[in-house]
């Protein structure tokens, strides 16, 4: 009883905001995680034996209901493209269309991770940002996050293009140049953060009237994947899931025309070989 009512309050009032100091409630999936690491924890005391069982168990989490999810066709990305281009959030925008790369992986993009020669990039940070903590680069979430991407030749052209003007924009900032390294950065070398990018990425997309996030970019570029007929394992480690289970699952809706695809192809060596095995006439 202790657990649902730590859940209750948590959906109305586990977050305060700091401007007004007043209390908000979290997200389900944040309370799911919640339940998720105190039910480790209190598996671990079991084995322990600090206890004789695990309350967490006969406790059921809240169900986070599920987004519908918003993809743009290869024109409406175009678009967007178009305009952003002469915008700072345009690189971010080219990356996360170009790798499926999160919010937080692009701008923690560091030039070290770049090989443009060999056409990868290394995800090896991310860039967080809470109310409480601020800003800070952090090591991706799991071993899986922690990837190598392979770069298509129009994030390489962009690429090249970029890191030509660092010198120029290194020497007008002069003694306020601060020196990340980054891919993405300000005028000054600054990082992005998360939330200028996404709310960048609104600006351009309400001129256009789109109704996407900047993290619907990743999940247009693994439907473009499984459009191309690319074996979801190869997808999964592009996303850096854990499983390819949980890419299947969240793709689910793209996979019956793959699916009737193969039965396509099963139809056509099928009927080949039957006709084969049909008596001639006469």
């Amino acid at each position: 009883m202790q657990i649902q009512a730590a859940h209750a309050a948590a959906l109305t009032s586990g977050r305060r905001q700091p401007k007004t100091n007043g209390l908000k409630g979290l997200a389900a999936q944040t309370v799911k995680h919640h339940h998720r690491v105190l039910s480790q924890a209190l598996k671990q005391a079991v084995r322990l034996g600090l206890i004789a069982r695990n309350p967490a168990e006969r406790v059921d989490p809240p169900r986070p209901a599920r987004t519908e999810m918003k993809i743009l066709v290869p024109a409406q990305t175009a678009a967007l493209l178009a305009a952003a281009e002469h915008s700072f959030v345009y690189v971010p925008i080219v990356l996360a269309v170009a790798t499926g790369a999160r919010r937080g992986e692009v701008p923690g993009l560091r030039w070290a991770d770049v090989d443009l020669e060999r056409a990868t990039a290394s995800i090896a940070q991310t860039l967080e940002e809470t109310d409480r903590a601020g800003l800070a680069f952090k090591p991706p979430k799991t071993e899986r996050s922690r990837r190598l991407l392979a770069l298509p030749p129009v994030a390489i052209d962009l690429l090249r293009h970029h890191r030509a003007p660092r010198a120029e924009e290194r020497l007008q900032a002069r003694r306020d140049w601060i020196d990340n390294g980054l891919v993405c950065r300000d005028a000054l070398g600054r990082p992005l953060t998360p939330r200028r990018v996404s709310k960048a990425f609104l600006q351009v997309r309400r001129k256009l009237g789109l109704a996407v996030r900047f993290h619907d970019l990743r999940h247009g570029y693994a439907s473009i994947l499984l459009a191309q007929d690319t074996h979801p394992k190869v997808v999964q480690e592009a996303l850096g899931h854990a499983s390819v289970s949980i890419t299947l699952d969240v793709y689910s809706h793209l996979i019956p025309g793959m699916q009737q695809e193969a039965a396509n192809r099963i139809d056509t060596v099928l009927r080949t070989h039957l006709e084969r095995g049909q008596p001639k006439n006469g």
